[in-house]
Formats: structure tokens, sequence, C-alpha cells
């Protein structure tokens, strides 16, 4: 298996004229941490953008969650930075501040008296796993949900027939079941992606991707809701090297 040796800088974010709203995920370092960052970004009438979203840092799984608006014409972003989901009525920890252009994010990160604490530089493409093998059977939980997940893998393919994924809401008993033959490899530059059969899916595009974070890999789905019960969710799953596995559950605003 092949580890990025470079794993998530982030915190500041700049967006230029170019920026895409929705979510962006990426991969990087801030400072001489490995970090995963997740944002959510809306253009305003005036075309500055709305923030939100969070950072992880990768070795010890703290989060920190993000507030901001991005420049329209300058690619400057400020944003606060928290250790709760609501900056509102809180002073921020932190105040990142940077610019993105061509696909590179980099800047400073500032604390709360505006010393200069840390640079970051990163990018939206994440390693390739070509050469990526393992073989996983685990299980996790965290609150009401539990999660089994298994496959394997080869140099970057897929065993047919090896994936399984299942979730469980103790609460409600409801249940999601991914897997089976009805799962399909797909041509992915950044990760490996698997879709699933439309008839399983409920006609949903269904997708299930894999991506190297460096000392772990995850796993997360997405348009899968047709496979759950009410209240059952696929939450992300971190793989570690030991093919140990524990529950990313997100932190509902």
């Amino acid at each position: 298996m092949r580890w990025a040796a470079t794993v998530l800088v982030l915190a500041a974010v700049a967006l230029g004229a170019r920026a895409d709203p929705g979510v962006n995920e990426l991969i990087g370092e801030i400072g001489n941490r490995a970090a995963l960052l997740s944002v959510y970004r809306t253009q305003a009438p005036d075309g500055s953008w709305r923030i939100t979203g969070e950072y992880l840092v990768l070795d010890t799984l703290q989060r920190r969650f993000l507030d901001g608006e991005g420049s329209p014409n300058l690619s400057v972003t400020t944003l606060k930075e928290g250790t709760t989901p609501i900056l509102y009525g809180h002073l921020p920890t932190a105040t990142l501040r940077g610019v993105w252009r061509d696909g590179v994010f980099e800047g400073m990160r500032y604390g709360p008296g505006g010393q200069m604490r840390e640079r970051f530089k990163f990018g939206a493409t994440f390693p390739s796993m070509a050469d990526y093998s393992a073989a996983v059977q685990c299980g996790a939980s965290e609150g009401k949900t539990s999660t089994a997940l298994a496959f394997v893998i080869k140099m970057g393919r897929l065993r047919p027939g090896s994936l399984s994924w299942t979730s469980r809401d103790a609460a409600s008993g409801d249940v999601c079941v991914l897997g089976g033959a009805g799962v399909r490899q797909v041509a992915h530059e950044s990760g490996l992606r698997f879709k699933i059969d439309a008839s399983v899916a409920g006609g949903r595009d269904c997708t299930i991707s894999v991506h190297d974070l460096g000392e772990t890999v995850r796993v997360s789905s997405k348009g899968c809701s047709a496979v759950c019960g009410a209240r059952a969710r696929l939450e992300p799953i971190l793989v570690d090297r030991a093919g140990r596995c524990r529950l990313l559950r997100p932190v509902t605003r």
C-alpha cells in the first residue's frame, strides 16, 4: 500500500471568480499538521461568497469549524475558526486568510490577536490509489450508529463481490445495506470510486468513494439514501493501516 507523504493543509480559503458553489473537499497541511477540509460555498448576488465548513486534523481527529466570506474581486477569503459549529457570539480561536488560484489554496493562519501562526498550502486533488492494496473487514460504532465494512482491493482494483457495507440505527432499527454483485468500479483520477446498480439504489446515482488521507483511507457514500431506512445513514469511515475502522460522524449545526 502506498501512503501519501503529504496530507492536507488548510484553514484559510480564498475564492476567485471561477470558484464553484457547493461542497468542496481539500487535502494538504496547516503548519506541519495533516488535515482534511470540507467547506460549503454559496454566492450572493453581488458576487461575494458565503463559506461554512470545517477542517479535520488527521492525526488527532480534532475538528475546527469555519465560517466566513470571500471577496468577488480580490480572490481573498477570511474565515473565522472555532471549536464549535456556531461561531456567532463566540471568540474565534484563529482567523484564516488565503488565496485560491489555479486550483491551489495558500495563505496564513492568524491567532486571536492577529499574530501570524502557520502557513498553509493545499490542493483539491487527492493522491492516486492505483497501487493501493488491502483486505478490510471491520466494525465501528458511535452513539446509536453501528457499521460493518468489508472489501478486498488489490493494486487499485476491487475484487468483484467483495464490498459489503451495512449501517444500523439502534434507536429505530433502520438499516442501510450496500454491496454484492451490484457494485462496479468506475474510472476516477483522485482515489477510487464504485457505483451501485440503479435498480438497487432506487434509480439514483449512488456512489462509494475511497480517498487516501495518508495514515488512513476514508470511505464515504453519496446519493445512497434509497438503500437506507428513514433514520439510518452511511456515515464516512476512516480505515487505518491495520484495517481498523472509525466512524467519522458529522456534527449538526
